[in-house]
């Protein structure tokens, strides 16, 4: 069993656009200036609460709380007018294809819900290709194991036969965490060097790439 599993937003879809829009909606709807956008990028991969207080820490829980249901109805309201764009990055749809073929087993963890996760595979085309879905609907945020822990036992792999692939160093951060191996993915919203402090053993700059190094 060998088992690859991917961060959703930066490293599979491009989804930073609706991201940013949703947040500076769900900040107003609080009376709130919204961050900087460079600021509201380097929060994604978190769980919404953990996004919220690591953009305003200074703030009670409380508010984190009010913000992130806000983000969650802003979110689903620019759904439901389509308006959300998450588009996979080029050469992500032929990597994972080319990986079920050659054997392996391909999950997800992300700090997206269960049912935007859901969403964003149906509306890709990519929803069969994936065994094991982990979303921060039902495990702490990143960097906490938990995601790769169920991932694991719910594919029936290894530590030492599993990789995470993500674009932030929480997605690092879990994967040594869980003694998993991890890459990291240069197009999402961490640099490559923050990765590899964060425990990446490598830093790859395209999706043929990563199936040259995965596939080696």
């Amino acid at each position: 069993m060998k088992l690859a599993v991917f961060d959703c937003d930066g490293t599979l879809v491009d989804g930073q656009a609706s991201i940013c829009e949703a947040l500076e909606a769900a900040f107003a709807r609080q009376n709130l200036p919204a961050p900087p956008r460079v600021a509201i990028r380097r929060a994604v991969g978190l769980s919404l609460p953990q996004a919220m207080r690591r953009l305003l820490p200074n703030e009670a829980d409380e508010l984190h709380l009010a913000l992130a249901e806000s983000y969650k109805l802003a979110f689903r309201t620019a759904r439901s007018d389509g308006r959300v764009s998450q588009p996979l990055f080029p050469g992500i749809p032929e990597l994972l294809r080319r990986l079920a073929d050659s054997g392996w087993t391909l999950g997800v963890a992300t700090g997206m819900s269960d049912r935007g996760l859901a969403h964003c595979l149906a509306d890709n085309g990519i929803a069969d290709l994936f065994v094991t879905l982990q979303t921060a609907d039902r495990h702490p945020s990143k960097p906490h194991p938990a995601m790769l822990q169920a991932a694991l036992a719910g594919a029936g792999a290894g530590e030492q036969d599993a990789v995470m692939i993500g674009d932030t160093s929480f997605d690092m951060q879990m994967a040594r965490d869980a003694g998993v191996r991890a890459i990291g993915v240069d197009w999402g919203y961490h640099l490559p060097r923050e990765l590899l402090a964060a425990g990446a053993e490598v830093v790859v700059e395209t999706p043929e790439q990563l199936g040259k190094v995965l596939l080696a």
